[in-house]
């Protein structure tokens, strides 16, 4: 159990209009920090101001992207309680991307407590807004001053929160994805599973590439055959086609997200067929001119579930259910929503409370 020490400002922050937060834009008054030393191990927990930190020029984290990041929310339930969702998998998870980026990990336990203590301190900061949530980003980086390729000798575990605001400020409208068949996400053997900033920032290209065509995002295919799905953007995706829900398997390409696995497991409760079988992008345009494509979305932590309505291959264009939301689709968001908000009893037993 970690032994964490408060040294809390005096001089407070004015809370933003929770009415135009945005996303990742504003920072609570404190952040939470853990210093690693080889031989030493986790040590020296805080709960200091947010404040920019020293970090020496040498650092690893700068030279060799040796990081890794989380990313999960607290929300404010109808009575004034804080809460998370699932909280022990980002853990989890953070466990095996760091095992792959050869980083220290805090033990599920630790994390849990970490994000729970944080999120207590800054209890003020989770809006009251419908929609609104406290947007909490772990992350851990090498800090040892070393021009090398080794991994490191110290490194710090930090928590920094933000509130953010409703994803869908105008409601939920479907994006248009553009499928790239040019640049690679991930490999087999590679990072593409781990939440590590590397990917992302090799995601840019092609999200730009999207955005000059006139779509929101990128569905990536396979590195090695350019022919099955894998990821949209920073989201999972799941395609219905003819009463089946078909998902990427998570085999080392794939991020295994919290929202996908709370999906599978939500469907396969309601009778639902799902896939995670590979799935070509060949059969899903074929599906489409069969008129068995009924239904596409994405699941993530920022937009919950984001529908598709058009997706673009090549030179071929498909249409999903005229551009509307599904109706699964819908009833995805509107229970994952229900029991993050607690406004619907949870009875998935994924709820961690934080404080009354």
């Amino acid at each position: 159990m970690l032994n964490i020490k408060y040294e809390l400002t005096t001089e407070k922050k004015p809370k933003p209009d929770e009415n135009n937060l945005g996303f990742g834009i504003h920072y609570t008054d404190h952040m939470l920090v853990i210093d690693h030393t080889e031989g030493i191990g986790w040590h020296d927990a805080r709960i200091v101001p947010y404040a920019p930190f020293s970090i020496d020029p040498a650092a690893m984290v700068l030279h060799y992207a040796m990081e890794s990041f989380e990313g999960l929310k607290a929300y404010r339930t109808p009575n004034g309680s804080i809460q998370l969702f699932r909280p022990e998998k980002n853990a989890q998870r953070m466990i095996n991307t760091n095992k792959r980026m050869c980083l220290p990990a805090l033990p599920v336990e630790d994390f849990v407590q970490a994000v729970k203590a944080i999120v207590e301190t800054e209890k003020d900061w989770v809006p009251h807004a419908e929609g609104t949530s406290l947007y909490i980003r772990p992350f851990v980086i090498a800090t040892e001053p070393h021009l090398g390729v080794r991994t490191s000798k110290t490194h710090q575990f930090i928590i920094i929160c933000s509130p953010v605001g409703a994803y869908y400020s105008t409601g939920i409208n479907p994006v248009k994805i553009f499928v790239e068949d040019e640049y690679t996400r991930a490999c087999p053997g590679g990072t593409g599973f781990t939440k590590c900033g590397g990917n992302y920032a090799a995601s840019l290209v092609s999200q730009v590439k999207a955005h000059d065509l006139g779509y929101e995002q990128t569905l990536w295919l396979d590195g090695v055959e350019h022919k099955y799905v894998e990821e949209v953007g920073s989201m999972n995706c799941f395609f219905k086609i003819d009463g089946t829900v078909y998902t990427a398997p998570c085999v080392g390409t794939v991020l295994p997200g919290v929202t996908r696995m709370s999906c599978i497991e939500l469907l396969q409760k309601w009778g639902i067929p799902v896939s995670e079988n590979r799935l070509p992008i060949a059969d899903v345009i074929q599906a489409s001119k069969d008129g068995k494509l009924e239904e596409v979305f994405g699941t993530g932590t920022a937009a919950v579930i984001s529908p598709v309505g058009e997706l673009r291959y090549e030179n071929e264009v498909a249409h999903i259910n005229n551009g509307e939301i599904g109706e699964l689709t819908h009833r995805l968001y509107d229970t994952l929503t229900g029991i993050q908000w607690g406004r619907i009893p949870d009875d998935m037993d994924w709820i961690t409370k934080v404080c009354d």
